[in-house]
């Protein structure tokens, strides 16, 4: 909300991440950001991974996005990023309306 309140709507994804970094070092807020998760299939790892936004107290999957509404897709990578890194809680943040959008998503 902080992050919202102080830069609105409009601005491109990566300026949200930047914001939102600054408050979790400012707040102590353990958290990794761009964390890399392989992709396991039949046995075999793909050569493509998924990157989560950030993982916050190392169980908890935060993807952001900057965008008008909140498409099915979304929905379903915050899943899959749920699936692969084993946690069982996600949150999908949109940045890109007027107001603030979020979703609680869990396995």
């Amino acid at each position: 909300m902080e992050v919202h309140r102080n830069l609105g709507h409009g601005f491109l994804e990566i300026v949200y991440k930047d914001a939102l970094e600054i408050e979790f070092k400012k707040k102590n807020i353990l958290y990794e950001r761009e964390k890399e998760y392989e992709v396991e299939y039949k046995g075999a790892i793909l050569p493509h991974k998924f990157y989560a936004d950030f993982i916050v107290f190392e169980n908890v999957i935060l993807e952001i996005k900057a965008t008008k509404g909140i498409a099915e897709e979304h929905y379903v990578q915050v899943i899959n990023y749920l699936a692969v890194s084993k946690c069982k809680i996600g949150l999908l943040v949109n940045f890109g309306e007027p107001s603030l959008y979020s979703k609680r998503i869990i396995l």
